[in-house]
């Protein structure tokens, strides 16, 4: 038979229950939040900077010039010369339909841009079409025997 002292302690202090009336000790007209301002109406923006926004906020961020600055840039896919070696056989077409192919990634993901990084070893002569390679990917494919159109 347990004693009840050796029982586990499971017992945890509940936290004030603000705003819930006067007979809850803490709540009645401002709920222990002070009488006016911000911190008694709620949380404001983080790029709330007083009610100059527009010369302390703005004039902080930089400036870019052009009518599309606010557009995402395009981000190419990085593929490299090891994915390559793995995903391809000798002699064959590399593009944007066997790249998905091959690959885990759509054609909608590969139609933003492909880049060929250097990154490792290639030893399969591949034909590369209309693909964007860098100089040091384009010169170890073509020492492998691979072919660039």
């Amino acid at each position: 038979m347990d004693i009840l002292s050796n029982l586990p302690k499971t017992t945890q202090k509940q936290s004030k229950r603000l705003g819930r009336g006067y007979g809850s000790k803490k709540g009645g007209h401002t709920s222990s939040r002070g009488a006016k301002g911000d911190n008694a109406r709620g949380k404001t923006k983080l790029t709330f900077d007083g009610t100059k926004i527009k010369k302390s906020w703005i004039k902080r961020l930089p400036f870019m010039r052009g009518k599309h600055r606010l557009l995402s840039q395009a981000q190419y896919k990085v593929i490299t010369l090891d994915q390559l070696n793995k995903w391809f056989k000798d002699s064959d077409t590399v593009n944007l339909s066997t790249l998905a192919k091959k690959s885990n990634l759509s054609v909608n993901d590969l139609n933003n841009g492909v880049k060929i990084l250097a990154t490792g070893k290639i030893e399969k002569a591949l034909t590369i079409e209309k693909l964007m390679l860098s100089e040091t990917a384009s010169s170890k494919i073509l020492a492998a025997g691979g072919k660039i159109v």
